[in-house]
């Protein structure tokens, strides 16, 4: 079998994998079809501060003659 390019990427793959389940977690609790505890519903958060970065400011500029020139800088807290 062939080397790994990127060792890390089965890493990088769980835990995005992990993330996701996360969220479709909080998305059902949001929407209704589960009920969790409120330690549950702080492990969930907790979990996915650590792994989904938190958006915390979009600023957008650019030229209006232009449109496509425009830059978007977007800030993680």
């Amino acid at each position: 079998m062939a080397a790994r390019l990127n060792p890390r990427h089965s890493d990088q793959v769980r835990a995005k994998i992990q993330a996701a389940c996360l969220l479709h977690r909080l998305h059902s609790v949001a929407m209704g079809e589960i009920e969790v505890t409120p330690v549950q519903l702080g492990a969930i958060n907790s979990l996915l501060d650590r792994s989904v970065p938190k958006l915390s400011q979009i600023q957008h500029s650019g030229d209006a003659e232009n449109p496509v020139a425009s830059t978007l800088k977007v800030t993680f807290g």
